[in-house]
């Protein structure tokens, strides 16, 4: 009770209490010091608990400047203040000259005159021991784990580069057994069409002509295959209602596949239009159809179907598609089937079930790329002894179909000298054919071998009516950038690309301005002739440089 003294018996059990606490307990009194006004204080009062867990032997009468010079100031600051203030605090830190570190509760005591500061603490090194263990095991563990990902990854990526090894092995293995047989083919046309010229012979000619051509076309649309399935393939997509092209490609695929399969089509009405490249739909389902005619050796049906799809968002997860609306083309045959073990890699390039020489594995493959280019996704499913059904879903277009315009097939150039086409191709042997084509329809050809010097000819002041150029272009200008600074000089400059490998990525993914068409090579002289006349039809004036 306050203001009661304390009796002599109080005393010693409070200095029992004092002596036998676990927790180490002093009293400081400050004093003024070389340092300054309360810059040092001295232990007053200690008990038996103060040496284990502070370190220090006999403290009573020790000054702090004296027991731990360098740390002085920073307890004299923490004491200090609780002195000056009578606020208690709790604190750890480190008595460095011990190696102690200390879970400290401070308050004053008695007023701010008797310039005393009780201290009550105890050691917690093993505490912050452990807790500094278990840090660095976080850290070693963070280490170990970032290293072990990285080594993850490393794998990976050498896994990955064997496996696009493997493909690029497969690829041109399959590459090189096919275009040696349609080189072989071509070579010996042409030499066999010397050998007759040579004897006088020229009624074999013609035979000889159609067989190199028939090899040529076949090169060709193995490149375009190639070209689908790796998405490079220079797509012209157009609005286009998918019902218009059944009538006349359901004649196409049952005179390819034969009198033995039934063809049917189901139409849905009210399709959609759908922003697609017809052409190479119809190459892709002509595909299609094949694969479903080999499955019937027997003889069957396939049946050729569309339809509008409305796929929501789960839909769309399991189908690997956009949630939205689509238009759907799907070839379903009653064949043989495919096993759930074939049917995970029938989209791999080059990867057949055919016998060797009756297939180049590319068929499938195709389809996939071009569904992808087009924004669109393939889906297969199929059952041994049940039949296959392939669907091709291509993503709705908002708007209108596209009629076609009128295309003068025969242009009325015989007599139009004036007309002067620009010709930029690095190979001389193309060149030398644009120009011929060109020049036997009236035009007059200028040419250029790069960019560059195409550039060149087109500022200066003469006319052009018309850029023929390939798009890869060696100089430093590809065939698009040529195309842009010719149409900046020269509004409305008619364009026809012609390209190699079709480079998708610089024509815009298709998407060309008007007044300009994309030809690839190899192509036929009459689809030469055809895109040029498209191309010259006079709906705009003759674009001439500016002045």
């Amino acid at each position: 009770m306050t203001g009661m003294a304390i009796l002599p018996g109080d005393a010693e059990r409070y200095r029992t209490l004092f002596e036998t606490m676990d927790d180490g307990f002093c009293i400081i009194e400050f004093f003024d010091g070389p340092h300054g006004p309360l810059s040092d204080y001295i232990h007053v009062e200690a008990n038996a608990a103060y040496e284990r867990h502070a370190g220090i032997r006999n403290v009573v009468g020790q000054k702090l400047r004296e027991m731990v010079p360098d740390e002085a100031d920073g307890w004299v600051e923490l004491y200090g203040a609780v002195l000056h203030t009578g606020k208690p605090i709790r604190f750890e830190r480190e008595l460095v000259a011990t190696g102690h570190h200390l879970e400290v509760h401070s308050f004053r005591v008695g007023p701010f005159e008797d310039r005393q500061v009780a201290v009550l603490f105890k050691d917690i090194t093993d505490r912050v021991n452990a807790q500094r263990a278990q840090q660095e095991l976080h850290q070693t563990l963070e280490a170990r784990i970032a290293e072990a990902l990285a080594e993850r990854e490393e794998v990976e990526t050498a896994l990955r580069q064997a496996q696009k090894m493997e493909a690029v092995g497969q690829l041109t293995g399959g590459l090189a057994h096919d275009f040696n047989n349609l080189l072989a083919g071509i070579s010996g046309a042409f030499e066999m069409i010397g050998v007759r010229l040579a004897q006088g012979r020229t009624g074999d000619v013609e035979r000889y002509l159609a067989a190199g051509q028939g090899a040529t076309r076949r090169a060709a649309a193995l490149t375009h295959r190639l070209l689908a399935f790796s998405r490079r393939q220079t797509l012209s997509p157009k609005p286009t209602v998918v019902n218009r092209l059944l009538s006349d490609f359901s004649e196409l695929v049952r005179r390819t596949v034969g009198p033995q399969i039934e063809v049917q089509t189901i139409a849905a009405s009210g399709l959609w239009p759908a922003l697609v490249d017809a052409n190479q739909l119809e190459n892709a389902l002509l595909n299609l159809c094949i694969n479903a005619r080999d499955a019937m050796p027997d003889g069957g049906t396939i049946t050729i179907e569309t339809a509008n799809r409305w796929l929501d968002e789960r839909t769309a997860r399991d189908h690997g598609l956009t949630p939205g609306q689509y238009v759907t083309v799907c070839t379903s045959d009653t064949g043989t089937g495919i096993d759930k073990q074939t049917l995970e890699r029938v989209f791999d390039p080059f990867f057949t079930t055919k016998p060797i020489g009756e297939g180049t594995g590319l068929g499938l493959s195709m389809v996939y790329g071009f569904a992808r280019q087009s924004n669109g996704h393939v889906r297969i499913y199929s059952e041994v002894g049940q039949g296959t059904m392939v669907c091709i879903y291509l993503p709705r277009h908002r708007g209108e179909e596209e009629e076609d315009a009128p295309i003068l097939v025969e242009p009325a150039l015989t007599t139009d000298s004036d007309r002067t086409v620009l010709v930029i191709d690095d190979e001389p042997s193309v060149r030398m054919l644009v120009c011929d084509a060109l020049t036997d329809l009236g035009y007059h050809c200028l040419e250029a071998g790069d960019g560059p010097s195409g550039l060149r000819i087109l500022e200066s002041a003469g006319r052009v009516d018309m850029l023929v150029t390939d798009v890869g272009l060696p100089g430093g200008l590809n065939g698009r950038q040529v195309a842009d600074a010719a149409r900046t000089m020269r509004p409305g400059l008619r364009v026809l690309f012609i390209t190699g490998y079709a480079e998708n990525a610089v024509l815009n993914h298709g998407h060309i301005e008007p007044g300009m068409e994309v030809l690839t090579k190899p192509f036929a002289v009459d689809e030469l002739r055809r895109r040029v006349a498209t191309l010259a039809q006079p709906d705009q004036p003759n674009p001439q440089p500016n002045r």
